[in-house]
């Protein structure tokens, strides 16, 4: 190994060295406390405010219970330089598989959070740095590059989770829920899952996603999202009929039922339909359609655009969602 790669490789461990130094202390081990105050289920999460706001996975809130938490669930935190905090659930989003916490008892400047940075900046190849706290006494660090961009996977509620990024950063167990960054010190994602046959690769949730679920947890403790009420499947467009409409999209939402006093039945949708966008936005696929109906649509006119069979040109409904209930 010439001089040359010595270099690269010092430069390459003190970026993830500084990386590690900068991020660690803001790196939780989170239990879930049962009623007698035993651990439940285990992760790791990371502060991301400096009064004790707390980033992490849904399926550590949960522990693999299905029921929502609330805040009379009690969690404990722990970070690397000893300390030992109460944290309380804010809420939790499984569709995505993020959730918050609030650390109680921390004083202000006590620990410098995270910054959260924009994954849409994020660029394949670049350096990523997955940081975990399984033990609460000492954060554990990985490092790669980032192999994918664009990934999804399917949540626990069998919803697909967008944009997620795809690392060789291996993910120990323990460490879900815990920050993957870039070289600066950003969080780029939080790490999810790893599929053990798949030579450690591992996922993460964008943050531009936490970046939209957060709010809507710091509201109201969950994620709205709109409901229309209607069955459906994703189908391929005849080309008879995408090319004579000049459609960009080869698929669309083959309706197969329509909920009796659903919006979409108020709207005048019927089975046999083929749903094809919504406010502008083309919908090809049963997830594209679940990803549009977002909490600004909720209570709010929207135009769809469908094709009816026997019909030579689409047909524009008016349709307002409602607040899905919560699954």
């Amino acid at each position: 190994m010439g001089a040359r790669d010595l270099d690269l490789l010092d430069a390459y461990s003190r970026t993830v060295t500084q990386v590690a130094e900068q991020v660690g202390p803001s790196v939780a081990a989170v239990q879930l406390l049962d009623g007698a105050g035993q651990a439940a289920g285990s992760g790791s999460g990371f502060l991301f405010t400096a009064d004790g706001y707390l980033l992490t996975n849904s399926h550590v809130v949960r522990a693999g219970q299905a029921k929502r938490p609330d805040a009379t669930r009690r969690f404990h935190a722990s970070f690397s330089d000893g300390r030992h905090f109460v944290a309380r659930w804010v809420g939790d989003d499984p569709h995505t598989d993020l959730a918050l916490l609030q650390v109680d008892g921390l004083s202000q400047g006590a620990l410098t959070p995270a910054t959260l940075g924009r994954s849409a900046d994020v660029k394949r190849g670049e350096i990523a740095v997955a940081i975990g706290n399984p033990l609460g006494f000492e954060h554990t660090v990985t490092a790669g590059i980032v192999s994918a961009l664009g990934r999804s996977m399917r949540a626990s509620t069998g919803r697909l989770i967008p944009d997620v990024i795809q690392t060789d950063a291996a993910l120990n167990p323990g460490n879900s829920g815990g920050p993957l960054l870039n070289a600066r010190g950003e969080v780029i994602g939080v790490n999810t899952a790893i599929i053990p046959q798949a030579q450690a690769i591992c996922f993460a949730v964008a943050v531009d996603i936490a970046h939209l679920v957060i709010p809507e947890l710091l509201r109201h403790g969950r994620v709205r999202r709109g409901y229309l009420g209607v069955g459906g499947s994703t189908t391929r467009l005849d080309r008879r009929i995408v090319v004579p409409l000049g459609l960009e999209q080869s698929s669309a939402v083959h309706v197969l039922s329509v909920e009796a006093g659903s919006p979409a039945e108020r709207a005048g949708l019927r089975p046999g339909d083929l749903l094809l966008g919504i406010d502008g936005q083309a919908i090809a696929s049963v997830d594209a359609l679940y990803q549009a109906l977002k909490p600004e649509r909720v209570g709010r006119d929207s135009v769809v655009k469908l094709l009816r069979p026997g019909s030579a040109q689409p047909l524009y409904l008016t349709v307002r969602p409602l607040e899905a209930a919560e699954g």
